[in-house]
Order: structure tokens, then C-alpha cells, then sequence
């Protein structure tokens, strides 16, 4: 999945719409922020680990809790430090199971145009 925001914080936000699409299709179409609120803090090497190590960890509390999560708040965030919530909705089955969000191809970067892009695999 390719990922392509102005700032950093918007690539947060649209890489976990991504995941959640993938999860259960139209899902986060809904304009609430669902009932269920989790709070996540995670330090990694650098802002592609930490997207990554986010996504992670929003894949591992999806399935502890049995939701999909399709809004993120972030309260701090540095280059290897995000402090934020994520907001969702229990379910009763996903659309596609994923396994695993990968590090391979992950590269945040700056392109041409301007804006923070990465390419996202996910372990399907």
C-alpha cells in the first residue's frame, strides 16, 4: 500500500485508514470516532519503524479487542516517540486477516512533490 500525506501525522492517519480498509471494507466511512478508545505509546529507531511498530501494535489491539480502528490522536510525536489514541468499533468478522505489517519497502521519505510518502506491506 502505497501512502502519501503533506505531513507526517496525515501519513500516520491514512496508513492506519488503510489497514482498517483492508480489515473491513468501508468500515471507517462512519463520521464518529466509535466508542472504543485505546491508548498507545511506542518508541522506535526512527519515523519509519515507528509507523510501522504503530500499525503493529494497532493490528495487535484490534485483535485482542475484536475492532477496527479508524481514527488516530496524536498527543506527542517525535522522531522515534508517538504518544496516541485510536478510535473504533467492535466487529463481528473482518473482511481479510492480516498477519503482520512488514518492514520491507517501508522508507519514509520526502519525494519530489513535496510530501511524506512510504510503501506499506502487509503479511495477508
Amino acid at each position: 500500500m502505497k501512502v502519501e500525506a503533506h505531513t507526517i501525522k496525515e501519513v500516520f492517519e491514512a496508513a492506519l485508514l488503510g489497514m482498517s480498509e483492508i480489515m473491513k471494507e468501508g468500515f471507517c466511512n462512519r463520521p464518529s470516532k466509535g466508542p472504543l478508545k485505546v491508548d498507545l505509546r511506542i518508541t522506535s529507531k526512527d519515523r519509519t519503524c515507528l509507523l510501522i511498530d504503530f500499525l503493529s501494535e494497532a493490528l495487535s489491539v484490534s485483535y485482542d479487542e475484536k475492532a477496527v480502528f479508524c481514527q488516530l490522536e496524536i498527543k506527542k510525536m517525535k522522531s522515534n516517540l508517538l504518544e496516541a489514541s485510536i478510535y473504533g468499533a467492535a466487529i463481528d468478522k473482518l473482511d481479510e486477516e492480516i498477519k503482520a505489517v512488514t518492514y520491507h519497502e517501508a522508507n519514509l521519505i520526502k519525494n519530489q512533490q513535496n510530501k511524506w510518502e512510504t510503501f506499506i506491506i502487509f503479511d495477508i
